[in-house]
């Protein structure tokens, strides 16, 4: 069969800006590598940064295997591995792997400074087997979810991804339990810092650029009728950009109400949590809208945060769950209520629909992510030992230092000298 020029033309665009949005998704790993490696403290920088190369490596292979397939299965379509397909499929299937990455690479920050490399790559791998194509299976692929003639809306993964993400890291930390040190005997809360704000701040800006693959992206330039689809992608590029912003301000805004300062990582993750606001609507949010999802991510940022941190006692070290998993349910939540005129029909029977679907993945997260740690965990497999934590996991999972001027490091060589006891990073000697 033939198709006709302008079909063949509308394929080669679309499958072309596919190719290119996948790319940009995929380099969001960098943004993932940097902001969680300048989070974590300096001795588990090289643990944190294999995480995120294995989380690709190991996900991507085995969602190539079993979970596209997994996620055909529960949509209806029958088991359909990646394998089995060729051409434009492989496209597709490619295109579903880097969200499905970023689902899976967002746990990693939740459980630094002690979760065994072992432990994270196995439920990686079961994540991208599994329980991310369940998700999907009954989402994207299936469109089960529904109230009252009101479909499930999520455009690009605000709860699919996002949120999903998020509550399976802190399913994850709750199981694991708080790195040493992080709470006192009365209960009391200690701050440990990250170590380096330059990295964080830097990997929050490539996330971003890496979004509007991830937003604009979704939607198709052409659509099946030959019509240039400007008005969509006008939408969701302006929405993407306005709750980023807001995200951002929203969140410093907080910040200094609470504490009299602009926490300069609350307006990083601020950012963040405004971008993952507006991921399941950007398409049919008003300009308007942009700005309450995206401001009201941020603001919650630093009130979920704190609530994680002291309320519940739980150690989410990269704050995955006030980025990803609340900032996700609360702007899949509002998407009747802020979306343009003529989009929905009843804001009551969406409104239902969206909290069914959050209810079910949350639900399923929680309870897959937990047996899994839980399982772990009972065979002393969940947790390096407090020496090995102690020591940091660079030196105990890797063999290695990431900043080995700077460590114990008898027979470091740097500048071409022996490093007996101390190094001196502005030129001056020993005591100056």
């Amino acid at each position: 069969m033939v198709l006709a020029p302008l079909q063949v033309t509308a394929d080669a665009l679309n499958y072309t800006w596919i190719l290119v949005v996948s790319f940009l998704i995929f380099f969001m790993h960098a943004g993932f590598a940097m902001l969680e490696a300048g989070q974590v403290r300096s001795k588990n920088v090289a643990n944190q940064l294999t995480k995120n190369l294995l989380t690709w490596s190991v996900g991507v292979t085995v969602f190539f295997l079993i979970g596209a397939g997994v996620s055909s299965l529960v949509g209806g379509s029958g088991f359909a591995s990646a394998a089995s397909t060729s051409g434009t499929g492989w496209i597709d299937w490619l295109y579903g792997a880097v969200f499905a990455m970023t689902a899976a690479t967002i746990v990693s920050g939740a459980v630094a400074g002690r979760a065994k490399l072992r432990a994270y790559i196995t439920y990686t791998f079961l994540l991208a087997a599994v329980i991310y194509p369940v998700v999907t299976g009954i989402t994207w692929a299936g469109a089960y979810i529904s109230f009252g003639g009101a479909a499930f809306t999520d455009f690009a993964g605000g709860m699919i991804v996002h949120g999903m993400g998020g509550i399976a890291g802190l399913t994850a930390a709750y199981v694991l339990g708080p790195r040493m040190g992080r709470y006192n005997e009365d209960g009391s809360v200690n701050v440990i810092p990250g170590h380096s704000l330059t990295f964080a701040v830097l990997g929050t800006l490539l996330l971003a650029f890496g979004w509007y693959g991830f937003n604009v992206g979704t939607s198709a330039i052409i659509g099946g009728d030959g019509a240039f689809l400007g008005d969509q992608l006008g939408r969701v590029a302006m929405t993407t950009t306005l709750a980023m912003a807001c995200g951002a301000m929203g969140a410093g805004l907080m910040a200094w109400v609470r504490t009299g300062k602009v926490d300069t990582l609350y307006v990083a993750n601020g950012l963040l949590a405004g971008l993952v606001g507006i991921t399941a609507i950007p398409h049919t949010t008003s300009w308007w809208g942009a700005f309450v999802v995206g401001g009201l991510a941020g603001v919650q940022l630093p009130l979920v945060f704190g609530f994680v941190e002291k309320r519940l006692k739980i150690d989410d070290v990269c704050a995955v769950f006030p980025v990803h998993g609340s900032a996700g349910v609360l702007g899949t939540l509002l998407y009747p209520f802020v979306a343009a005129p003529g989009v929905v029909d009843s804001v009551l029977n969406a409104f239902v629909a969206q909290a069914i679907g959050v209810a079910v993945i949350a639900a399923w997260t929680v309870l897959a992510t937990g047996a899994i740690w839980a399982v772990l965990k009972a065979v002393g497999q969940a947790r390096v030992t407090p020496e090995h934590e102690q020591e940091g996991l660079d030196v105990s999972e890797h063999g290695v230092e990431t900043y080995p001027e700077f460590g114990s490091g008898d027979s470091v060589v740097a500048d071409g000298g022996m490093v007996s006891e101390s190094v001196r990073a502005d030129g001056g000697s020993k005591d100056d």
